[in-house]
């Protein structure tokens, strides 16, 4: 066998490849470097065109996901650019609305009522209970407490046109307790009556000539018997209360003593809260029965 020029060609390509004739002539470099540069070419072109298909598809697949969120089957051929913002999207208002129990709490129970009327206002009542203690303090006035007084006869315990005004309204008890402070001593009494509506119509009834008698002992001496004092009128649920202010001295009172007029002032709103107090108390009790 021949291993020249003239026998078969065995290499690695196989039978009948084509190797390069090695023989005494020089290759050509330059083509086999232009050769593999081309190859190598083609190579990142390929590489290059598939990642911008890759890119594209995934692009595809993000504006079919945000066009689906939107619910609108005609915005399947819309560009990215004109989908609708996320705020925009109207959230989904398919699903159940919630449901709260219904609840049946009871109103809230009025004090007023409790001292309205004779059948609601049952608590004990005296000139010392609506009165307590021996001494009251309003503001920066300590007034000492005197004497206390109850009576179902109630035109016995004023003066005036109050005792037929009392009569006229079925007053059924008169309540007067006296405090002093300074050379000024009040009076207040409260008179008792079955409904609301008989002790208004009392105080309407009422003139600058119905006056409660006022009441001295323990400490305080005789005041307003002859002289002139301040008095007031007023009513609070099933009681009409009423105060006559003055001097111990005796003197007359006037515009200009204001000292009398704030010491009947502080008794009446005295008064006025303790007859509240009371409601209050059995609307308390009520509610927790």
């Amino acid at each position: 066998m021949s291993f020249g020029q003239g026998g078969p060609q065995w290499g690695p390509g196989g039978s009948g490849s084509q190797q390069p004739q090695w023989g005494s002539q020089t290759p050509d470099w330059a083509a086999l470097a232009e050769a593999s540069e081309s190859r190598n070419r083609r190579r990142r072109w390929l590489m290059v065109g598939g990642g911008a298909l890759a890119t594209v598809a995934i692009g595809a697949a993000v504006a079919v996901a945000v066009v689906s969120t939107d619910g609108n089957g005609q915005a399947a051929n819309r560009p990215a650019s004109d989908l609708p913002a996320t705020s925009d999207i109207p959230p989904d208002t398919t699903g159940p609305e919630p449901t709260f129990a219904e609840t049946s709490a009871p109103p809230p129970l009025d004090p007023k009522d409790f001292i309205s009327n004779v059948k609601k206002d049952t608590a004990p009542l005296s000139p010392d209970i609506l009165f307590p203690g021996s001494r009251l303090t309003m503001g920066e006035s300590r007034y000492e407490k005197g004497k206390t007084a109850s009576t179902k006869d109630c035109a016995s315990a004023v003066q005036g046109t109050l005792g037929t005004v009392l009569t006229k309204n079925d007053c059924t008890r008169l309540m007067r307790v006296t405090y002093s402070l300074d050379g000024v001593a009040v009076t207040v009494g409260v008179a008792v009556f079955d409904t609301e509506a008989q002790a208004t119509k009392a105080k309407n009834d009422a003139d600058n000539k119905s006056v409660v008698k006022s009441l001295s002992g323990d400490g305080v001496p005789a005041f307003c018997s002859s002289a002139v004092c301040r008095s007031t009128i007023n009513s609070y649920g099933r009681y009409a209360y009423f105060t006559v202010a003055g001097f111990t001295n005796g003197k007359d009172v006037t515009q200009k003593d204001t000292k009398v007029f704030s010491t009947g002032d502080d008794l009446g709103e005295f008064t006025f809260r303790q007859i509240r107090r009371r409601g209050e108390a059995q609307a308390s009790a009520a509610a927790n029965e």
